[in-house]
């Protein structure tokens, strides 16, 4: 199995430990983190959504007109444009990019937030809605002729997109949530799911749950695995720690100044509810997969980090791929600094380690032979 990495743009300066600086579109801060991924080897670049953030789509052709190499993992929340809409959208975008988008279906886990933009749905039927939206991309995009449809959530006739994806036979669908009925939906229809960072026994149970929805579909062995994390490195473990401390002291100061790292009420979704769970078990689970940002936060959004040397940290990843994680989403507290470290530092240990395992995979097969 190859490894890939996806990193994270923003499109100003912020973090858990920085408090928003300059206005919300930076178009030169974005543009430098572009350029760093794209110098630094990552394969594809996440760009997140919330009620409040800057348009997504428009980002993402920004993007793939300043890389000619770089993918881009748009997040996209159904329920604000029509499905019939958006497979249009992300088909022109695929062909503009020459294959090199893929979409990652977020249903919203904080009641709150979807209501500012007018959603008032509960958590199950946010991922109904979304099992639907995604079957109709699916459709549209698959499609020669056009096509009715009568749900729940959508109603259409003679639905039909003259522009098809470049990808075949459609573009890849990402998807998370760690409920029953996320696992049920990405069973169906993910071809990567997504995990937050989460201990090795933790993952091995999701990887486990999520092939198990697969299996009725035929695809129990088709669906890959994506981890995010938020790796914090050091010349030494002792100073990565260092390191540590001083951004959680920092973010402890920051979220104050910043609501969206904020909680008014406990997190209603799955996932953060994991999190918070794995982060009373202590500052530090399995080797070094840190919690403590985690826990200051809330959970909002993937915050556990591997503290260690280069080395250290990528014998971690290494062993969430032994359980089959195969791509990385891997994103800094400095986001414009920790790209270039990891593609200086990091990146490069864990490709060179799975490509020996690679090489030395079938000389096992033939022995066992």
């Amino acid at each position: 199995m190859s490894v890939q990495f996806i990193g994270m743009v923003v499109a100003q300066e912020t973090s858990e430990s920085i408090a928003p600086k300059g206005p919300a579109l930076d178009k030169k801060y974005l543009r430098a983190l572009v350029k760093a991924h794209d110098a630094s080897g990552f394969d594809r670049i996440l760009i997140a959504h919330s009620s409040a953030s800057v348009d997504g789509l428009q980002i993402a052709a920004d993007i793939i007109h300043q890389s000619d190499r770089i993918a881009v993992l748009l997040a996209n929340r159904p329920g604000f444009i029509s499905p019939t809409y958006a497979a249009r959208a992300f088909a022109t975008l695929d062909q503009f990019s020459d294959g090199r988008l893929a979409i990652h279906i977020i249903s919203g886990g904080d009641d709150q937030e979807q209501q500012r933009d007018g959603d008032y749905l509960d958590h199950d039927q946010r991922y109904a809605r979304s099992e639907e939206y995604i079957q109709i991309l699916k459709e549209i995009w698959t499609n020669d002729q056009p096509i009715d449809h009568e749900g729940t959530y959508y109603k259409f006739k003679g639905a039909f997109s003259s522009i098809k994806p470049t990808q075949k036979p459609h573009i890849p669908i990402y998807f998370g949530g760690a409920s029953d009925v996320a696992i049920k939906v990405a069973g169906r229809f993910a071809d990567v799911y997504a995990l937050w960072g989460e201990s090795l026994a933790q993952v091995r149970e999701t990887i486990a749950r999520v092939r198990a929805a697969a299996a009725p579909f035929g695809r129990a062995n088709q669906i890959k695995f994506s981890l995010s994390l938020r790796p914090v490195l050091g010349a030494t473990e002792a100073k990565a720690w260092e390191k540590a401390d001083e951004i959680l002291t920092k973010a402890k100061a920051a979220v104050a100044q910043n609501s969206f790292y904020q909680r008014s009420n406990p997190p209603v979704n799955v996932g953060s509810l994991r999190l918070l769970e794995t982060a009373a078990t202590g500052r530090v689970v399995d080797k070094r997969l840190w919690t403590e940002i985690a826990a200051l936060t809330g959970a909002k959004g993937n915050s556990t980090s591997l503290v260690g040397t280069p080395e250290q940290v990528a014998e971690s990843l290494l062993e969430y791929y032994d359980l089959g994680i195969t791509t990385f989403l891997i994103r800094g507290f400095n986001p414009l600094e920790d790209t270039i470290e990891y593609g200086r530092e990091l990146i490069p240990l864990v490709r060179k380690a799975v490509a020996e395992r690679e090489a030395a995979a079938p000389r096992v097969e033939a022995k066992a032979g």
